[in-house]
């Protein structure tokens, strides 16, 4: 028998269901004897496995068994040294990287358009980001990666830097070089983690972008619950170099849970196997719905779905043909009135919507029925909702301004302050729209009148805005300088 079609977490809480052990531990709805109304919410079987650590079912804190098992088939299924099945989220992967190459003071290499969660584990643990921007496509108003030679510059300009952290893909599909960028971070001695929340299927599929570990990455966080089919805040974290795994698992547990879910566990390891078993076919299956579906919104007028066209062999070295990535500024809408449109006049949750651009995730459960329903949807749309594109913005991208680390900001004296006369002053908050939750403005950047506009504008276009102390975002909290 194959080891990859085991699933020893799933096993192991099928032996115990089976063994009817008497329950005076937690949970306290005893796989839901106690709790009716969770029982019929959920069922008997998810709050069967609802369970607590004991020595037949391991302990994510410090496996030995069960757990173990599954990581090592894990690790063995992407290629890694050592894989650790983490239930706080992709967020709790990014941040655990970090914390692992970074101290206060020391400095790592990263794009800005990084995910919220990197500069939060930036405000945590006091590294300071040495900031380089990503390409911008003026088209589609979107960031893109970051080039080879701004890398190798800014390694040559920062030479005691921890680390490179890299976006592989970024929420676009857009991928830079890889393989050129850990060489050389490597060749100056320098970590390289890679946040590949949207890339599970790299490793699975055929003819899609390079994976991390695939480049030789340090690190690389995985959103198994993405594009892999895991339960939602199922994630995993890899680790190329199996003999640092003792020390990596310790700084995870500085703020991963000590009550770890078997449920979302035994979704890892039943998604890794399906993933080994039937990934190519699967995912072979992905592609060409995301392909026919680009061919289709081509056709429509106002619509641009973007794809392997826009290769620059430079600020996107590749891209993920999965992402059905569509620009709708010519339709004369954000991108994120068409998210709600599609939502509220055609029952269809996509992704997100920015300002310019809307993404659509095609993955494992998806079926053409679906995707036709998609199209007929944005062909209603061009038809019923189109008007002249004026007074747009047309990027989604400003390049920051950094007075102050993230944790200095953060921590720092603050002051309240209208977000209209913020203007020249420094943010003691986030600013983002979520998702994909890329901040506009971070803790220690100077607030400019470009942003105020950004800012503005995405709220009349009715983008979900968050990070400030004051839910309606007309007050930012300034730092002190």
């Amino acid at each position: 028998m194959n080891p990859q079609e085991e699933t020893p977490i799933y096993d192991a809480l099928q032996r115990y269901i089976k063994n009817r052990i008497v329950s005076f531990d937690v949970p306290g709805h005893k796989q839901g004897k106690g709790h009716s109304a969770l029982l019929e919410a959920f069922g008997e079987k998810c709050l069967s496995m609802d369970l607590n650590s004991s020595k037949p079912l391991d302990n994510l804190t410090h496996p030995t068994s069960i757990i173990r098992d599954a990581e090592a088939l894990a690790a063995e299924a992407f290629g890694a040294g050592w894989a650790f099945l983490m239930v706080n989220g992709t967020t709790s992967a990014v941040q655990a990287m970090i914390f692992a190459c970074c101290k206060r003071g020391e400095e790592v290499i990263l794009p800005r358009n990084v995910h919220k969660s990197v500069i939060n584990a930036l405000v945590l643990c006091g590294a300071v980001p040495v900031y380089v921007n990503p390409g911008v496509n003026r088209e589609f108003g979107i960031s893109l990666g970051m080039s080879v030679k701004d890398v190798a510059d800014a390694i040559e300009n920062h030479p005691h830097a921890k680390a490179v952290f890299i976006n592989h893909p970024t929420y676009y599909g857009i991928c830079g070089d890889l393989r050129a960028m850990t060489d050389l971070a490597h060749q100056r001695g320098m970590k390289v983690l890679v946040d590949e929340a949207h890339g599970t299927h790299f490793y699975f599929g055929e003819g899609l972008p390079l994976s991390a570990m695939a480049a030789g990455a340090d690190m690389a966080s995985v959103s198994m619950h993405k594009t892999g089919g895991s339960l939602t805040q199922s994630s995993i974290l890899l680790l190329k170099n199996k003999e640092d795994a003792g020390h990596l698992r310790q700084i995870i547990n500085l703020t991963q849970t000590t009550s770890a879910s078997y449920l979302l566990m035994a979704s890892l390891d039943i998604a890794r196997k399906n993933l080994v078993l039937h990934g190519k076919e699967t995912f072979q299956r992905v592609k060409e719905l995301s392909a026919y579906a680009r061919h289709e919104i081509n056709k429509m007028e106002g619509l641009r779905a973007f794809g392997p066209e826009i290769i620059d062999n430079d600020y996107v070295y590749d891209f993920d043909v999965t992402k059905l990535s569509i620009h709708t500024r010519n339709l004369g809408l954000a991108g994120i009135e068409v998210y709600d449109i599609l939502r509220d006049e055609f029952g269809i949750q996509i992704e997100f919507g920015d300002i310019g651009n809307v993404l659509a995730i095609i993955s494992v459960g998806d079926r053409e029925l679906e995707v036709e329903r998609l199209l007929g949807a944005l062909s209603e749309i061009c038809r019923r909702f189109r008007k002249k594109p004026i007074n747009m913005l047309d990027h989604e991208y400003i390049d920051p301004l950094v007075v102050m680390s993230p944790q200095e900001a953060f921590y720092g004296q603050k002051r309240a302050v209208a977000m209209e006369r913020s203007c020249g002053l420094v943010s003691g908050e986030f600013v983002m729209a979520y998702p994909p939750g890329i901040p506009i403005l971070a803790p220690g950047e100077r607030i400019t009148e470009e942003i105020i506009d950004y800012i503005r504008y995405a709220k009349e276009k009715g983008c979900m805005l968050m990070g400030t102390k004051d839910r309606d975002m007309n007050i930012i909290e300034t730092v002190e300088e």
